[in-house]
């Protein structure tokens, strides 16, 4: 599976940004994905989760209400759209593909990863 994320890019305080992962492969249909972040010297922080038909989401409570993680199998592509960005929010954002079954928010359960889109939220 590879992963091209795009989308970033500069914004300033209370703007909004959508993401989007689109993935090759005939698996990604019933393949559950992640948004994760990462500033430089920190660890790279779970975001949102979504499983394989969108049904069920999973959110950091950073997040919660400000952004909305969504999927179109048809297209091949997670979304995640972000709202009311601040400037904490700043950093490069991954997707990846979860390992079915494991925990949603842990880095080590995900496979496989995108290459990041940075996210720059200026003040």
């Amino acid at each position: 599976v590879q992963l091209q994320a795009s989308g970033g890019g500069l914004v300033q305080a209370g703007g909004s940004l959508r993401l989007s992962c689109t993935a090759s492969g005939r698996t990604f249909s019933t393949s559950c994905m992640g948004w994760f972040r990462q500033v430089p010297g920190k660890e790279r922080e779970f975001v949102a989760g979504i499983n394989w038909n969108g049904t069920i989401t999973y959110y950091a409570d950073s997040v919660k209400g400000q952004f909305t993680v969504s999927r179109d199998n048809a297209e091949n592509t997670v979304y995640l759209q972000m709202n009311s960005l601040k400037s904490e929010d700043t950093a490069v954002y991954f997707c990846a593909v979860h390992m079915y079954g494991s925990d949603y928010y842990r880095a080590e359960n995900y496979p496989y990863w995108g290459q990041g889109t940075l996210v720059t939220v200026s003040s």
